[in-house]
């Protein structure tokens, strides 16, 4: 029980540790945490802009979330440990963890939410890439509504071709849940297009108030 506690007091401080960095950093911004369920099984589906996003997606939000990291971060012992802390998961890249996605399974039909990026990899130029539609059976499964996730600014803090982030502006929108009974009515390749064109949607209308090029899709 005590141990239990003081990993529940570790993750509250890890997160409000994180969310001031953002602000300080970033300047970040949120809108729409209104559309986040308050209880019950939940999936954030954001777009992946850089390594930033998993700590961006969560730090808003009042309830926990569980997120998944590549396997070979959890190599390194101190640094596995610490994102084995605050509820990140190991999942092997080419897609095949079973084991993995039977705890994502687990951890909906508990009610708990989880933070999933569909693209499978972050964005190379900051555009949406097409989601994979694997989350549909996930989010079926465990019974959980779909929360689309729009991250804008990360891309320029951090891309993928830098080795360092640099300070930047950047926001988190929470677009308009899909209820878990829309998910249950929709085939996998449906929900995937539906979730990726609302999020550049999303983008394209904060690109067009920031005054910068929409980006063609």
């Amino acid at each position: 029980m005590l141990r239990e506690r003081l990993s529940t007091a570790w993750f509250w401080l890890a997160r409000w540790i994180c969310r001031v960095l953002c602000i300080l950093f970033f300047r970040l911004r949120t809108s729409g945490k209104e559309n986040v369920p308050e209880s019950g099984a939940f999936v954030l589906a954001s777009n992946h802009q850089s390594y930033l996003d998993p700590v961006l997606c969560g730090v808003p939000l009042k309830r926990q979330l569980f997120f998944l990291a590549r396997d070979s971060l959890f190599s390194n012992w101190f640094f596995g440990r610490l994102l084995s802390s605050v509820k990140a998961m190991p999942v092997k890249r080419d897609g095949g963890d079973l084991a993995t996605m039977r705890k994502i399974i687990g951890k909906l039909k508990e009610g708990s939410g989880v933070c999933l990026f569909p693209e499978g990899t972050r964005s190379s130029d900051g555009r949406i890439a097409p989601f994979k539609p694997g989350f549909g059976l996930l989010c079926r499964r465990g019974k959980a509504g779909v929360v689309p996730v729009l991250i804008d600014g990360s891309f320029e803090c951090w891309p993928r071709h830098r080795k360092l982030f640099s300070r930047g502006a950047i926001t988190v929108c929470y677009g308009r849940a899909i209820t878990a009974k829309q998910v249950e009515g929709m085939k996998d390749d449906e929900l995937a297009k539906l979730v990726a064109d609302t999020l550049r949607k999303m983008q394209n209308d904060r690109r067009l108030k920031q005054g910068k090029e929409p980006y063609e899709y």
